[in-house]
């Protein structure tokens, strides 16, 4: 029983660490925030960190790379069920993407008040 458990655990992390490379392989914008990422934590090594500050800097950088793989999930499905102009399936990318912007501005609010 605790096996089976453990099997279905590790095929769910399986298939989302698959996910992540998948995106990190394809999405631009992934690439991006893989190097703001490096920035950010390079940064904190430099510039000595409370603990509350280290936690704040990985919630705001969770928050980005969250928004941002809900975002490419977003648009692989739209993809998938048209390429043709689709006013719902725009203004459904517009809006998943406006949720990778809002998360990125309160991440660089958040980068710029521990950093200065």
């Amino acid at each position: 029983m605790v096996w089976t458990w453990i099997s279905h655990v590790l095929r769910a992390f399986q298939a989302a660490i698959s996910g992540l490379v998948w995106a990190l392989r394809t999405q631009r914008n992934l690439k991006i925030h893989l190097l703001a990422t490096c920035l950010a934590l390079s940064l904190g090594w430099l510039h000595p960190l409370e603990n509350w500050e280290w936690c704040v800097l990985a919630l705001a950088i969770g928050l980005v790379w969250a928004a941002e793989l809900l975002n490419t999930a977003v648009e692989t499905v739209c993809d998938r069920i048209t390429r043709e102009p689709d006013e719902m399936i725009r203004r459904a990318k517009d809006v998943s993407a406006a949720a990778v912007v809002a998360a990125s501005i309160a991440a660089l609010a958040i980068g710029i008040l521990i950093f200065t």
